[in-house]
This record gives C-alpha cells, sequence and structure tokens, in this order.
C-alpha cells in the first residue's frame, strides 16, 4: 500500500488525510495517507527520513511551503512562479515540487459560478499563500490583478518577479481608489479574527468576497465583507478540497470527484465543537 502524509506545524487540525481518504475510497486507489507535525528546523531532514521509509508523496503545510520549494530537485513551472510549494513527489531519487493551490482556488471559484475573466481582482498579502494562485488567476485573463500588503515592497517585488501589465502593487489604505468585482484573502489575519484593513469603498453589491481560511462560522473577514454589502461570500474548504484533488491527481493520476467530499467534509464541519 503506497503511502503519502501532510506535514505542518501545527498539523492537529488538517483534514487532509480524511480528504485523502475520500478520494482513494472513490477512486479505488489502494493508499494510506496521514499527518506528521515536523518541528521548525527540522523539515530537510524529516524530509529524508520518510524518502527512506518509502513514504511516495507528501502534502507540505504552513510554514513549510518554501523550504519544500529549496528541497525539490524537481519543480512544476507553477511551483518555480509561486516560490512555494505544496506537493512533493518522491520519484526515482528526485523530489519534484510542484503548487496545487492556484488551481484549487480557481476552479472552487469557478464551481460557485465566479467568472473572473476580465475582472478587477483583488488580493490580499504577498506570502506564499498569494504567491501559489497568481498564475491560475492571471491565466483566467482578469483586467486587473491588484496585490495589497501591509508592506507594499513584498507586493512590488512579486509582480516585479511576474511582470504581467495586469498588475499593480498597492498599500490597504489605497484599496479606497478602486472597486473590485472579487476580492480574495491570501493573509491568516482570519485565523485570530483580524480583518486586513482594506476601505469599504472597494467593495460593492457586485462584490464577491473570498477567504482562504474556512471554519464552522463565516470568517471574520467574511463576515465584514458581508456588512459591506458584498454579493457573494465564499470560504476557503472548497479551495483546500480542490488543491487536495490535484494532488492526488498528480500522484495516482486519477481525479477524484470534488463535490462529494466537499458536501462530506460541511457535514463534519458543522458538527465540530
Amino acid at each position: 500500500m503506497d503511502q503519502y502524509l501532510v506535514l505542518g506545524n501545527p498539523i492537529a487540525q488538517s483534514r487532509s488525510p480524511s480528504i485523502h481518504t475520500l478520494f482513494s475510497q472513490q477512486t479505488a486507489q489502494n493508499i494510506e495517507y496521514g499527518k506528521q507535525l515536523v518541528e521548525l528546523d527540522n523539515f530537510n531532514n524529516h524530509i529524508h527520513e520518510l524518502i527512506a521509509q518509502g513514504i511516495k508523496g507528501v502534502n507540505v503545510t504552513m510554514p513549510f511551503k518554501e523550504q519544500a520549494l529549496a528541497i525539490s530537485t524537481q519543480l512544476s513551472a507553477r511551483a518555480e512562479l509561486a516560490g512555494a510549494v505544496n506537493t512533493l513527489s518522491f520519484i526515482d531519487g528526485d523530489i519534484v515540487g510542484d503548487n496545487t493551490d492556484g488551481v484549487g482556488l480557481v476552479n472552487d471559484l469557478k464551481s460557485q459560478h465566479v467568472e473572473l475573466q476580465g475582472k478587477r481582482i483583488l488580493l490580499l498579502g504577498a506570502g506564499g499563500a498569494a504567491r501559489g494562485v497568481l498564475l491560475p488567476l492571471l491565466a483566467e485573463n482578469p483586467q486587473l490583478l491588484c496585490i495589497a500588503n501591509r508592506t507594499v515592497s513584498k507586493a512590488e517585488l512579486l509582480v516585479t518577479k511576474v511582470n504581467d501589465a495586469r498588475m499593480q502593487a498597492i498599500s490597504f489604505t489605497q484599496t479606497q481608489a478602486f472597486v473590485f468585482d472579487i476580492i480574495i484573502n491570501a493573509t491568516s489575519t482570519s485565523l485570530s479574527a483580524e480583518i486586513p484593513p482594506i476601505d469599504s469603498k472597494c467593495i460593492s453589491a457586485n462584490t464577491v468576497c473570498y477567504d482562504m481560511v474556512y471554519s464552522k462560522e463565516r470568517t471574520s473577514f467574511l463576515t465584514w465583507c458581508a456588512t459591506q454589502g458584498a454579493k457573494q461570500v465564499i470560504d476557503g474548504l472548497g479551495m483546500l478540497v480542490g488543491q487536495a484533488a490535484e494532488s492526488f491527481y498528480i500522484w495516482r493520476g486519477v481525479m477524484p470527484k470534488i463535490a462529494p467530499v466537499l458536501k462530506t467534509l460541511r457535514v463534519e464541519l458543522a458538527k465540530d465543537k
């Protein structure tokens, strides 16, 4: 039986084992998927130990996505440009890094009937979560993709690196000068019940707001967006399942159905204490 893991710190909260177990049952793939806590200063050693044990691949969550990039001996184009890796495959002595976050996000937005082509998009944050979704978002041909970050220079670095005329780096304060069709929160503010300090003027009755974080109750960011009159608010659970499906496809060559797994997770989430 092939074995896979998700690695992170913290990791107890991860739903990835449940998701991949459902995928394997659905597709009749004989795999085992678990989770492991990795010490902050031991990621590289841990990876090599797993390879020696015969593990076939791992998902990588915070705070190791950049270390996963550095340890990779081969990188997909989307991982290289994202500057972050969330999927590692161990193949014939190589460590192959990929990033499935952007695909998961875009597919979830599409499943919620959100049109991206020709739209004005605001991406909040300039860390690994934001970098992982840039190229898939640009591939959908938006009119504008603004990156807003507390430290504007980090957003400017991303814009320079990707070098796409549709991109622009702004401060949170500068959001008052725009009205966006889609706002995506790639910061971790909702984990601490905080809100990125963007201006409410950038939200209209036609704005769709998306938070990469999910919880049993509506996140702080989505609650705020709804009070500002946003047309639609969406949490990140669908993105989580979507990126996992893409990882599963990379490893097994079979694309599982996302909708039934997402439905099961919604029920489980509602039961959480």
